[in-house]
């Protein structure tokens, strides 16, 4: 029998750079050792009440345990146009330019399978998200990894990578805020991508999963706000971090009628749509109070202030992100010899802090670490603590 290495599409993966360091969290937490995890982005927080009440109130109905659809229910795809109306400014028939998917990844992997023919190329960020790279590689297109250390040099990289690509690439996948570097964009910068994007006739695949965490004045936008954008742009976003329901895998896709069209298609054959309890649940977190989302917000702008201002205490200054979950920064000088794998492998096993590795998000990454505001006030003061004592040891050696 052949090994999974041998599989096409497996061989085309590389090896998945944060297995080092969750294989040793998991030996650590086996051996009884306490671990504070700013690794996944997973939110720790519950979940509003109403949005549960409505969740347990759907499924005691009979008739919602069949097969749901795949699109999403009606109801929930009309509660997904109603959101982008009332935050974005932004009017989508819902029958054509919205689908529900099973939170932002699938729609985003499945987008990916829709649009890509073998050997397409596709312009991605570097760093970015993994699936923003290796949903295209699965479905057997080649990625060109534009640098993106700010915003503007990634776009300025789009327009010579396009200028010099033979095939020339059929779309570019933008993400702001963007995980992991919390880097954010206006108006401003989606009109000139828009404008490239046309002048070039390639796709735009926008991923705004964190439209919601956001620390300054001005929420984050929506592509689809620029004139024309629907012309060549589709956006995905996900109820995961903006109500705390990772679990509960729902999000939408939304935009341009025949990636939207293709999406389904694709859909139509490999699901039926989340839990029907879970889809109206959903619609009641985005027609229902959002106060909720208030709190959510302020609890992870306190705890990202917690971590800029406990971690500096001990000498180990991070960037304030300006949105997202999450810190992007710099390893220390006197540990980058080590590397962003080996620097987070000293971090969980003489410190019990544990970190995601910026090499998992790309070549560009290295150099850096990506901490999650996943841990309450208390553990990451806690986490500060244990990195002074870290630090303390190898200066004293």
């Amino acid at each position: 029998m052949p090994s999974p290495e041998e599989f096409y599409r497996i061989k085309r993966l590389p090896p998945y750079v944060f297995e080092e360091v969750n294989a040793l969290k998991a030996r650590l937490r086996a051996a009884g050792r306490d671990v504070i995890d700013f690794g996944m982005g997973n939110p720790d927080m519950e979940t509003p009440p109403h949005i549960i009440e409505k969740l347990v109130e759907t499924a005691r109905k009979p008739r919602t345990n069949r097969y749901s659809a795949s699109k999403g229910v009606a109801g929930l795809r009309r509660s997904i146009a109603r959101y982008y109306e009332r935050r974005f400014d932004v009017t989508l028939d819902p029958s054509t330019e919205v689908i529900a998917t099973l939170g932002s990844k699938e729609g985003f992997a499945n987008l990916a399978q829709a649009i890509t023919a073998p050997g397409d190329v596709i312009l991605a960020p570097d760093p970015a998200y993994p699936i923003h790279a290796y949903g295209f590689i699965i479905a057997g297109g080649v990625i060109r990894a534009v640098p993106a250390p700010s915003p503007e040099a990634y776009l300025s990289g789009i327009g010579r990578a396009i200028a010099h690509l033979t095939p020339k690439p059929t779309a570019m996948v933008l993400n702001y805020p963007s995980n992991p570097t919390a880097q954010v964009v206006g108006l401003d910068f989606y009109k000139d991508a828009v404008a490239l994007a046309k002048k070039h006739d390639i796709w735009i695949l926008s991923d705004l999963a964190y439209s919601e965490i956001y620390f300054g004045a001005e929420p984050p936008p929506s592509i689809l706000k620029v004139q024309g954008a629907r012309d060549i742009a589709v956006e995905v976003n996900s109820l995961s971090k903006t109500y705390a329901m990772a679990g509960f895998r729902v999000g939408m896709a939304v935009g341009n009628e025949r990636l939207i069209a293709a999406l389904a298609r694709v859909k139509s054959y490999l699901d039926y749509g989340a839990f029907t309890p879970i889809q109206v649940a959903a619609s009641a977190a985005l027609d229902g109070p959002q106060d909720c989302v208030d709190e959510i917000r302020a609890i992870y702008r306190s705890r990202r202030n917690a971590l800029i201002e406990s971690f500096a205490g001990v000498g180990w200054k991070i960037p304030a992100p300006p949105a997202s979950m999450f810190a992007w920064t710099p390893i220390p000088e006197e540990y980058r010899g080590l590397g962003s794998v080996g620097f987070a492998k000293t971090l969980i096993e003489e410190a019990g802090v544990a970190v995601a590795p910026g090499l998992g998000f790309g070549e560009h990454g290295e150099g850096f670490i990506r901490i999650g505001l996943v841990e309450n006030e208390q553990r990451i003061r806690q986490a500060a603590r244990n990195v002074k004592k870290l630090f303390a040891r190898r200066n004293a050696a």
